[in-house]
C-alpha cells in the first residue's frame, strides 16, 4: 500500500480551460492551494491514456497542489475529444503539442515549467524540452520509456520466469497466446498490459481488472457516460496510430540535449525497465544535472506506488540549484 500522504489542501485555484493546440482542441485543469506557486505538467503514459480522470488519484496520493500550480493536460486525441484528434496524433505531433502547452503555461505564469512525465509521457518530455529550455526549470522522469525492443525483450523474459516459477495453466496459456515481441498491434499490447499488471509490475497489488474498473469509474464522473465511450475509443485509435512510433523508439541511439536537470525514477517491480536500461539512460542524456533512483516496492506507476518518494523527489527539482 503507498505511505500515508497529507491531507488534500482545499484548493484556491481549480479551472478547467479549453485550448487550440496546433489545430486540436485540448483540455487543461489547473488546480493549486493558492496563488503564485510555481507551475508543474504532468504529461501522462500511453499511447492513449487521458489524465483528467485521474486527478482525484493524484490529488489523493500526492497532493502536488499544495506546492505547485498542476497542469492536467489530455493530450491530442485523448478524453472527449473527436476521433479525427486522435487519428491525427503521433509521437512528433505529442511533442510538439507538449512545447505548445510549455509555452503557454509559461505565459500564463511568468515562470519557468517543472514537468513530471509519466513512461512515454516522460519520453515525450525529454524530447520536448530540448527546445523549450529556457521556459522550463527540470524534469521529473518517472518509468521512462528509452528503448521499445529490449523493453519488450525484458517484459518477455520476465513473463516466460514467471510461467517457470508460478506454473499455472492459466498464466501459461496467457502467456503462450501473447507470444513473443514485438506487440506490434493494440490488442496484443493490451493483452500484455493485462499479464504485466496481474503480476504486479504496473502498480504493486492491483490487478488489471482493479485499473481498469478504477479507470471506467473515473471517467464516467469527469466526461460523463457518452464521454467516457469516446474516451474508451480514442484510446484503441491512439494506441493503433501510436504503436508505430513507440515500436520504433529507440532514445538511446538518438538522445536529446537537454539543458536543464533530469531526476529519473524506476521501479524496481517494472519488467519494463532493467537496471542496465536506467544506468544508460540517464548516461545517454547529456544534462547539466540530475538523479537517477530505482525504488523497492514500486512497478511502472512509481508516482502511485511510492507517492511520498516522488513527492519529495519533484519539490527538490524545484528548488534553485
Amino acid at each position: 500500500m503507498p505511505a500515508t500522504t497529507p491531507n488534500k489542501t482545499p484548493l484556491v485555484i481549480d479551472k478547467t480551460t479549453t485550448l487550440n493546440i496546433n489545430g486540436s482542441f485540448q483540455s487543461i485543469r489547473l488546480c493549486a492551494a493558492r496563488t503564485g506557486l510555481p507551475p508543474l505538467v504532468i504529461v501522462q503514459g500511453g499511447p492513449g491514456l487521458p489524465v483528467l480522470h485521474e486527478i482525484p488519484k493524484f490529488q489523493r496520493l500526492l497532493n502536488l497542489e499544495n506546492a505547485f500550480l498542476v497542469c492536467y493536460w489530455d493530450q491530442r486525441g485523448c478524453g472527449n475529444a473527436p476521433a479525427t484528434d486522435a487519428r491525427s496524433a503521433s509521437m512528433a505531433q505529442q511533442v510538439d503539442d507538449l512545447r505548445t502547452v510549455l509555452q503557454w503555461l509559461h505565459g500564463e505564469t511568468g515562470q519557468r515549467v517543472l514537468i513530471l512525465g509519466i513512461s512515454l509521457g516522460a519520453t515525450m518530455a525529454l524530447q520536448a524540452v530540448e527546445h523549450e529550455f529556457d521556459r522550463t526549470r527540470a524534469v521529473v522522469a518517472i518509468s521512462p520509456d528509452s528503448h521499445t525492443a529490449r523493453s519488450d525483450a525484458a517484459a518477455h523474459a520476465f513473463l516466460q520466469e514467471e510461467v517457470r516459477r508460478a506454473g499455472g495453466r492459466r498464466l501459461r496459456h496467457r502467456v503462450t497466446k501473447l507470444g513473443p515481441p514485438p506487440c506490434v498491434d493494440a490488442a496484443a499490447f493490451r493483452r500484455r498490459a493485462g499479464l504485466l499488471a496481474d503480476l504486479g509490475t504496473i502498480e504493486r497489488g492491483r490487478t488489471f481488472v482493479t485499473l481498469l474498473l478504477e479507470m471506467l469509474a473515473g471517467m464516467i464522473a469527469v466526461y460523463g457516460a457518452v464521454g467516457a465511450v469516446r474516451a474508451l475509443r480514442n484510446m484503441n485509435i491512439l494506441q493503433r496510430t501510436l504503436l508505430p512510433d513507440v515500436v520504433a523508439l529507440d532514445l538511446l541511439a538518438h538522445p536529446p540535449h537537454v539543458a536543464i536537470p533530469v531526476h529519473y525514477v524506476f521501479g524496481e517491480q517494472d519488467a519494463l525497465a532493467t537496471a542496465s536500461m536506467a544506468t544508460e539512460l540517464s548516461a545517454a542524456i547529456s544534462a547539466p544535472a540530475g538523479t537517477a533512483v530505482r525504488v523497492s516496492n514500486a512497478g511502472h506507476m512509481v508516482h502511485f506506488d511510492q507517492p511520498d518518494m516522488v513527492r519529495s523527489i519533484v519539490e527538490q527539482a524545484s528548488r534553485p540549484a
